[in-house]
């Protein structure tokens, strides 16, 4: 980067510079910046220098800026400034050195304005602080505006990792996360919280003898039937493998019973694909289920469910114990 010109020997004007804009008289500030430096800045080579609080305005090219400090978010965000617009106003505000990483993207042309200058800019002249709240005040909503698309972005990814691919229903990182607040929650309202667990009947044998692809469509069809058959405010949740889980809150041991028997006929009745050409075939799970009691943790909870449902199991499968 190396000095050209200075601003008073040039042909540019106050109004080519987005900041000094309207100015009342620019007779007056362009003497004020007759002495700042003009610097020529090659393609890829870096503007700021370290250690300084500086304001820079670009007359001619292209600036890169990343970990922008004009919008407070250093992030590796990167932004480009066009001719007329300036970099390092919060490093001039915050009396503090320019985080950000100024590079030219082509052979520009920088006018380099020091801090002190700015200041008296701010004293002497009320356009350079009129246009420098006018820029800070849309920087800001642009930041804002930035940080709640990513909070968005973040929320739906966040729920995203948490639903199983394969079945659409929760996964055992959302019941993990949950569990816990439902159980607190039902012990702090004295409100009945039920646990069915769910496991397909000899899902190796289906495996074996239709494929793991027809494995994979009984998983979504048993899937299908737990989503199509609970309330709102109930939730299915793929535990693992084949095995499933439903919770239903504010939910006593007698309904959670008859909701365990009415799953279980769905399943008898659920077809997996509807190929004409062979056998159809038809799956059967069982379930075991169980109500939460009083201090119970949630690992004691789905222990209890997991205790019935092996009950079911040795009683012949494709039923419900509780």
């Amino acid at each position: 980067m190396k000095q050209i010109s200075t601003f008073g020997l040039s042909s540019y004007r106050i109004s080519d510079l987005q900041l000094l804009r309207n100015s009342d008289d620019d007779a007056a500030v362009a003497k004020m910046l007759a002495h700042c430096p003009i610097m020529q800045v090659e393609a890829d080579e870096a503007v700021a220098e370290s250690g300084r609080a500086r304001l820079y305005i670009l007359l001619r090219g292209a600036l890169s800026v990343t970990n922008d400090t004009r919008t407070g978010m250093a992030d590796g965000t990167v932004s480009k400034i066009l001719p007329g617009e300036s970099v390092g106003e919060q490093s001039v505000l915050d009396e503090e050195t320019n985080l950000a990483h100024i590079t030219a993207l082509e052979q520009s042309e920088v006018l380099v304005v020091e801090a002190d200058l700015v200041w008296q800019l701010i004293d002497e002249s009320n356009v350079l602080a009129r246009n420098l709240l006018r820029l800070l005040s849309f920087r800001i909503r642009a930041a804002n505006a930035q940080l709640r698309r990513r909070q968005k972005l973040g929320e739906f990814y966040r729920q995203l990792s948490m639903i199983d691919g394969l079945t659409g229903l929760y996964n055992r990182a959302w019941l993990n996360d949950l569990l816990p607040t439902m159980v607190a929650t039902a012990h702090g309202s004295n409100a009945p919280l039920a646990l069915i667990m769910i496991d397909l009947d000899h899902f190796k044998k289906f495996n074996d003898s239709h494929g793991h692809v027809a494995g994979d469509e009984a998983l979504r069809a048993a899937a299908q039937v737990l989503s199509g058959a609970l309330r709102p405010t109930d939730f299915a949740v793929r535990y693992g493998g084949e095995e499933m889980m439903v919770l239903l809150p504010d939910t006593s041991d007698k309904v959670a019973v008859s909701v365990a028997e009415r799953l279980c006929e769905r399943m008898r009745q659920a077809k997996v694909f509807g190929d004409m050409r062979q056998p159809l075939p038809h799956i059967t799970a069982s379930f075991g289920v169980a109500v939460l009691q009083p201090q119970q943790s949630e690992q004691d909870l789905i222990q209890a469910a997991d205790a019935a449902l092996y009950r079911a199991k040795e009683n012949g499968r494709n039923q419900v114990a509780a």
